[in-house]
């Protein structure tokens, strides 16, 4: 069979491309880190010209994109894409990036990493960095099913069947779902992160139903009851990307800058790129023709079929970018310059196996790679091997290796820092990941060390120095989520002392990270829905649209001037989107709602409808809380809550009207049988915390013409609160749910501490604060025993020193 050689380079794209389609002989899709997904149409056969247009220009990196098939109501058929800011979009081809897409799919948490559409093209799964998979109905757009009980990210999906989901996990497991959510078996077998998935064919030799491929390098075939045919060995790092070739045979692609080519248990072709990392892999169905994205930000077709490939010219060129490309010293295994051989191996010595790749001493002392190709029958020059010399210049020794950076990383408490080596070279996230995994630390930690290797290496590159000194992040991070180990915005250098201590917590904590583009384009997309519909009794006219442009723009920016009576408009506007439209169209405007509960004037708080309705009023009239069904509606109502802790005016209303919401909440969160909605739960437990706050600084406030509560009715208050925090740590699974439930009860134990009390330690005097305390020992220390994060474990013990 003749070898893929190179029909097109795709450039455009101003990031690395992390996924690629290739749904049509004449059509390629592509996803990259610049945020954008392009459609590249071949406009000429022979040689082959391709326009590029831009199909959709999101706000942050897009890593997953799939295509759903033609169909009479969309007949160049769809594309699904997904990324950093955890929103689905489905987009017709032919849009273009300021036309509304098709659906907005919101309910991961994470960052979206895999998307797979089932063979009738009737439902999309999705997976992320939630640990969730999610089952999203075409047409429908909700989403229809979570798949839950990953205990790490989950990097791939596959839609098996019309009623069957096969996940890949970075706990290493394979599940395979029923499309309802139920769990019908879990596949053990993989070393590492289960980092792709693919269908075999039927044609093939193994008998195999479909293949995985994992951050161990090896490519497994098992069938779908959890069987495992056979193993193909020759990536040299982490594996990526899988697809199946209408031949049978399979292709592969992954750190170690290459895409292979598997004919039964046999790898028949190397493609070498001039990249680091060989991000995504797919296949034409039609032609057999295959689409590779790179680290270098490009696009790249091969093609068996010679009228398909490039000139002589451009063949010539692909090989020249390879061989004259830089290898990092890293990549590559330990090298004795001394016991090299020479060029002369090259033309005495044959390979034993494709893609086998050997290092020679040249004349003039540089090391250079060869890789083997049975096709041709000689060595063929892949690049130069150098070294990657960032931070001060000097290389760190580490394990008998050197490295660019070796960090040291504080996790447990008493215990020497853990030491993360990094190379410029490498992609932060694979050398995070191979960290954790080392230390068998928890994939939640993912995300986290990732950014603190590029924020405390940025701003240096391969053979320069690093200038400036990195400054950490905020420590609840940009989701008011709290990442272990980070510093304040301060730079300090690794720390070896004890953890500062968390309790009581004292700043009210709030939820405003939001893409407004994204939600302004909902709400006109929804209110077309209504006029559709013939409801323009709800819907909003064109003068309400420019005040919904106007808020946008204030909410964007709001250090500008901006109209008291447009600020009034735009929150009635918000109001009667969440009030009078119907519940299946109200996520975006509650979505605002809950931004304008923490604007720094406060005028959502006081805001009144008719005579004396407040924002806590109006939002229990709308039915918010009473509808079950709309997991997402109560989440948002609940952070509006969270978010009036802001304002001086927004404290005073959830001061005054504490009864009511504690009310309302908790008839629709239950704490024994908690939502699978995280983001429901987090919200919830961060009410909590700001209540569990706002409690504690009204028994600081020494002011006798407070109109704060009496001290007993700040008690009653505290009792209230811990009733539901010990449900929730007896029943949550969740660490940020644990670790947010676990803050607000000790700060709350610390409002239960009578004022005369001179030491550390809770003794409740008041028999309602004792009994209210009864089992909270216990549960923290079973709470403690069970942790995973060492972020539980210093709050754990905490508590259990506030009750000794």
């Amino acid at each position: 069979m003749e070898s893929y050689k190179i029909s097109a380079t795709l450039e455009g794209h101003e990031d690395d491309v992390r996924s690629v389609a290739f749904p049509k002989p004449n059509v390629v899709l592509s996803a990259s880190r610049d945020a954008t997904v392009r459609v590249w149409k071949l406009s000429s056969a022979k040689p082959p010209e391709v326009d590029c247009t831009v199909s959709s220009h999101g706000s942050a990196f897009i890593n997953a994109l799939t295509y759903i098939p033609p169909s009479p109501q969309f007949p160049e058929g769809l594309i699904v894409s997904g990324g950093k800011d955890t929103i689905i979009e489905v987009r017709q081809p032919g849009r273009s990036p300021e036309d509304n897409a098709e659906a907005l799919l919101l309910g991961h948490t994470g960052n979206v990493c895999a998307l797979d559409v089932d063979p009738q093209g009737q439902w999309i799964v999705s997976g992320g960095w939630d640990a969730e998979a999610r089952i999203w109905r075409v047409g429908k757009w909700e989403c229809d099913t979570v798949l839950e009980g990953h205990q790490g990210s989950v990097w791939a999906v596959l839609a098996w069947a019309s009623d069957q989901v096969i996940t890949g996990c970075a706990d290493k497991l394979i599940r395979v779902f029923s499309t309802d959510g139920r769990l019908l078996r879990t596949i053990r077998g993989n070393t590492d992160v289960v980092r792709a998935l693919c269908r075999v064919p039927n044609s093939h030799p193994s008998g195999a139903q479909f293949a995985s491929a994992s951050n161990d390098g090896v490519i497994r075939l098992w069938s779908v009851e959890g069987q495992q045919f056979g193993e193909l060995r020759g990536h040299e790092s982490f594996i990526y990307s899988l697809a199946s070739l209408p031949t049978g045979e399979l292709i592969s692609s992954g750190e170690d800058r290459t895409v292979r080519i598997w004919q039964g248990n046999s790898c028949i072709q190397t493609i070498t790129h001039p990249a680091i990392s060989v991000w995504s892999v797919a296949a034409c169905a039609a032609n057999g023709d295959i689409v590779s994205g790179a680290s270098d930000k490009v696009l790249r077709v091969f093609s068996r079929n010679q009228e398909r490939q490039a000139t002589a010219e451009a063949l010539q060129a692909f090989e020249e970018s390879v061989k004259s490309s830089s290898i990092p010293q890293q990549q590559v295994a330990d090298i004795n310059k001394e016991k090299l051989p020479g060029p002369e191996f090259l033309q005495q010595k044959s390979g034993t196996k494709v893609g086998q790749v050997v290092m020679i001493r040249e004349a003039n002392g540089n090391i250079t790679a060869h890789q083997w190709s049975t096709a041709t029958q000689e060595w063929i020059s892949v690049g130069t091997v150098v070294d990657a010399v960032g931070s001060s210049g000097r290389k760190q020794e580490y394990l008998g290796q050197d490295y660019d950076y070796v960090f040291d990383v504080d996790i447990k408490e008493g215990a020497p820092p853990l030491k993360l080596p990094y190379n410029l070279s490498q992609n932060p996230y694979e050398a995070a990941t191979k960290f954790l995994q080392d230390n068998e630390l928890p994939m939640t930690y993912l995300d986290q060390v990732a950014n603190f290797i590029t924020t405390s290496t940025q701003g240096a590159t391969i053979g320069q120095s690093q200038q400036s000194e990195p400054t950490g992040p905020d420590p609840w991070g940009t989701e008011s989520r709290y990442r272990p180990g980070e510093q304040s915005s301060t730079p300090a250098p690794p720390s070896t002392t004890q953890p500062p201590k968390i309790l009581p917590q004292k700043t009210y904590l709030s939820i405003k990270q939001a893409n407004l583009p994204t939600i302004q384009k909902k709400i006109k997309e929804l209110n077309q829905d209504l006029i559709s519909n013939g409801r323009k009794d709800v819907s909003l006219n064109p003068s309400d649209l420019n005040v919904l442009e106007s808020l946008i723009t204030y909410l964007t920016n709001p250090s500008q001037p901006f109209s008291k009576t447009i600020k009034q408009a735009g929150i009635e506007l918000v109001i009667r989107i969440t009030t009078n439209w119907p519940p299946t169209h109200r996520l975006p405007g509650l979505d605002l709602l809950r931004l304008l509960a923490a604007e720094s004037s406060g005028a959502l708080a006081s805001y009144r409808r008719g005579q004396d309705e407040n924002i806590i009023d109006i939002l229990a009239a709308s039915g918010v809380f009473d509808d079950a069904e709309r997991s997402n509606n109560l989440m948002l109502a609940i952070r509006t809550f969270v978010n009036l802790f802001e304002t001086d005016q927004g404290l005073s209303i959830v001061d005054a009207e504490f009864d009511k919401i504690i009310a309302l909440v908790s008839k629709s969160t239950s704490t024994s049988t908690p939502s699978t909605n995280r983001n429901l739960q987090i919200s919830y437990t961060t009410l909590l915390i700001n209540y569990s706050v706002l409690l504690l600084l009204l028994l600081l406030t020494t002011s006798s013409t407070s109109p704060s509560p009496s001290s007993s009715a700040k008690q009653a208050r505290a009792i209230t609160l811990l009733q539901p925090l010990l449900d929730i740590l007896t029943h949550a699974t969740d660490s940020e749910v644990l670790y947010r439930a676990l803050v607000a009860t000790g700060t709350l134990l610390s409002c239960l501490v009578p004022p005369e009390a001179s030491n550390n330690s809770v003794t409740p005097t008041d028999d309602a604060a004792q009994n209210a305390t009864v089992g909270l020992k216990e549960k923290v220390q079973a709470v403690l025993k069970k942790a995973n994060e060492p972020r539980i474990g210093n709050v754990s013990r905490e508590i259990l020193e506030l009750l000794r």
